[in-house]
């Protein structure tokens, strides 16, 4: 029996919205109110909610068995290896599903690393959001995710991140020939320990921003890591999956990475499954070194699997690609409306623009209000750096058609008026 409280008891605030529903790309509250989920809740839904196919394929997999310790051989996952492997970049065969979510799945990656060069440090990028533990947030850019807490892990350096737009080095992408992959060299002569063994990097920044890597950059950091025999290691967390309108952002950007990790948009509807992707070199890591009671979960892999499947259908990932450039087109065309739209940037169903002031300023008050004031126009949004930023992002589950995206631009184009009468 449920027994509904006032959520006193929860540890964390919540909204005083009670949401009792979700369907395809859409969350209804108890007041029967519906909305358009731009965040697919915290962009894990990629096939929306409550899909007919993954929750078949769970309820199947439950009539037969829930968990098992990993220690034995089962068709789920032995099938979950087989499928990731299968669509992640060339070279990439070794699956490691024994990890729960993407914090586990980064921090796996960077002992796995750090196994294979025989170093230990690892370099993130400034705005990096790579997990919630305590090892990911000392790991993490923003000093705000290390100021609360007197113990941070040590091991780690943080690097200015490819934001053309608010370039660190006031550079021009057109002739600065990747100069911020250059000054990495310089991180690692003069400011490491000289012990680098990865770079963990998203790809499209999530938290940080929404932040689109210019052509070449990822050629460029490949050479750099190679040059150093440092692994090279994608935080596909948010992007992986279909997001960007490929399996993996990887394959969009044409770079191959030493490792991927994965977890969010895995689960299809909301399923707790992650996984760690690799070249054979870093193999061996034994498993009493990283390894989680919940990691391996048949229910979840099921889910997974049929997610897989789904997403790698042709006409699936085609769909993600033109409903993310119809919203990039329809923003363009909004931004030229409404001076505070400032910069779009995205790929696939990855976009997020800029909330900006007078000189291109970000305006982070104007951001918050923006993303409270959408929901009284039917739209979940989210905003970056946990409110601290001035991007507002639009990351609804992967099914989104032609039609909602274009209701989705209509709201906001509703929501922007509200804001400049």
């Amino acid at each position: 029996m449920i027994h509904v409280s006032t959520g006193k008891n929860l540890y964390y605030p919540v909204s005083e919205r009670r949401m009792v529903r979700g369907s395809g790309v859409r969350l209804y509250d108890s007041d029967g109110n519906a909305f358009i989920d731009c965040a697919a809740a915290t962009f894990n839904l990629s096939l929306g909610y409550s899909h007919p196919e993954v929750l078949e394929a769970m309820r199947e997999q439950a009539d037969k068995l829930i968990h098992v310790t990993s220690s034995f051989r089962t068709d789920p996952i032995d099938a979950l290896a087989h499928n990731l492997a299968a669509v992640a970049p060339d070279g990439l065969s070794l699956v490691n599903p024994k990890v729960g979510g993407g914090s586990e799945a980064n921090e796996g990656a960077i002992k796995m690393a750090q196994r294979a060069t025989g170093r230990s440090q690892v370099i993130t990028l400034f705005r990096a959001h790579v997990g919630q533990t305590l090892m990911m947030s000392s790991m993490s850019g923003n000093a705000f995710r290390r100021e609360p807490f007197p113990v941070e892990l040590p091991g780690s350096l943080q690097v200015p991140d490819p934001y053309c737009h608010r370039c660190f080095y006031d550079k021009s992408p057109e002739s600065c020939g990747r100069f911020c992959v250059d000054k990495i060299d310089d991180f690692i002569e003069f400011a490491s320990t000289g012990r680098v063994a990865a770079i963990l990097v998203e790809p499209i920044s999530g938290n940080g921003g929404n932040i689109v890597p210019p052509e070449g950059y990822f050629q460029k950091l490949r050479e750099l890591c190679d040059r150093h025999d440092i692994m090279l290691i994608f935080d596909e967390i948010q992007t992986g999956i279909g997001r960007t309108g490929h399996m993996f952002a990887a394959q969009h950007f044409g770079v191959t990475p030493d490792a991927i990790t994965t977890a969010k948009g895995l689960g299809g509807i909301g399923a707790q499954v992650a996984a760690i992707i690799t070249t054979e070199r870093m193999g061996g890591l034994p498993s009493d070194q990283h390894s989680f009671t919940y990691g391996s979960n048949l229910l979840a892999a099921a889910a997974a699997n049929k997610t897989l499947e789904i997403v790698g259908r042709p006409e699936f990932l085609a769909n993600v690609r033109a409903t993310g450039a119809h919203i990039m087109g329809r923003l363009a065309q909004i931004a030229e409306r409404f001076p505070f739209v400032g910069d779009v940037r995205g790929v696939g169903l990855m976009i997020g623009f800029e909330i900006v002031g007078p000189g291109n300023a970000p305006d982070v008050a104007r951001t918050n209000a923006l993303a409270q004031k959408a929901m009284e126009h039917g739209l979940i949004l989210r905003t970056s750096r946990y409110g601290r930023g001035n991007v507002l992002k639009i990351r609804p589950p992967l099914i989104l058609t032609l039609d909602e995206a274009e209701e989705i631009c209509e709201r906001l184009e509703r929501l922007f008026s509200a804001e400049a009468a």
